[in-house]
């Protein structure tokens, strides 16, 4: 069983891989992204007052959980083009388990974010950030990164399954990720929000993931908010994994 499994995946993450290697374009600006975050952002706010005085290194968290989240969030429409094409159907007739044509999806955006998250800490370290926690905290600081796009993705893939056509699905994304982006901790530290944002910021998992490698950044290893964070990202990666495989079991009948 496992070794089926693990043959399905790699054939499957050999699809979306060839795919993305068949359009330069989209891999070009897949790697450029992370980059603009970081530049951008972290020249146009210097003269914001943050926790540890550089802006720069307060916006590296933030560019990181950013970068995986608008990745992750229309990570599900691939599947969608697969069911508008047919080829799904062709797909499910195949001597594969319906687990893997969603889990390699899984595996493949994990990949291709943890990549994009480590070019932006690199890059960052070349402007001059440090990182208190060291490479350990790197590594835990991508772990998380994968943590809450996981339950993100599970998201874009509920929704995939969800909408009719693509011209449904990115209206819908599109519309969720500025207000989502914005109301957290991404750009702005919590005290300088309005009382409002502030309170749905705290409700926004994407603040949780990016406070917890702001830590880790800034502050070194805090063993308690980290759990805390790790408890916090794995309850709502299983809430949107149930989600996920009510609407995929729909979208299949």
């Amino acid at each position: 069983m496992t070794t089926r499994l693990w043959r399905e995946h790699r054939v499957l993450f050999g699809r979306w891989l060839a795919r993305l290697r068949r359009e330069p374009l989209a891999m070009l600006a897949l790697l450029a992204q992370p980059m603009v975050w970081l530049v951008l952002f972290g020249h146009l706010f210097t003269m914001m007052p943050v926790p540890g005085g550089s802006y720069l290194r307060f916006m590296t968290a933030g560019a990181v959980v950013m970068t995986t989240f608008n990745a992750c969030l229309t990570g599900g429409v691939e599947l969608l083009f697969d069911r508008e094409s047919g080829f799904l159907v062709r797909m499910l007739a195949a001597p594969a388990s319906r687990v893997s044509l969603v889990t390699s999806r899984f595996v493949y955006l994990t990949a291709l974010t943890g990549t994009q998250g480590l070019i932006i800490l690199v890059a960052a370290w070349m402007m001059g950030v440090r990182y208190a926690s060291g490479i350990g905290g790197i590594a835990a600081g991508l772990a998380i990164g994968a943590l809450f796009g996981a339950g993100i993705t599970a998201l874009s893939m509920a929704l995939a399954f969800s909408v009719r056509s693509h011209s449904q699905f990115f209206p819908v994304t599109g519309f969720a990720s500025l207000p989502l982006t914005f109301a957290s901790t991404a750009l702005v530290p919590l005290a300088l929000m309005p009382g409002w944002m502030r309170a749905v910021a705290r409700l926004n998992p994407m603040t949780y993931a990016i406070d917890a490698l702001r830590e880790l950044i800034m502050t070194g290893w805090q063993v308690a908010p980290l759990a805390g964070t790790v408890g916090a990202l794995l309850a709502f990666d299983v809430c949107c994994v149930a989600a996920a495989a009510a609407a995929i079991r729909r979208g299949m009948r």
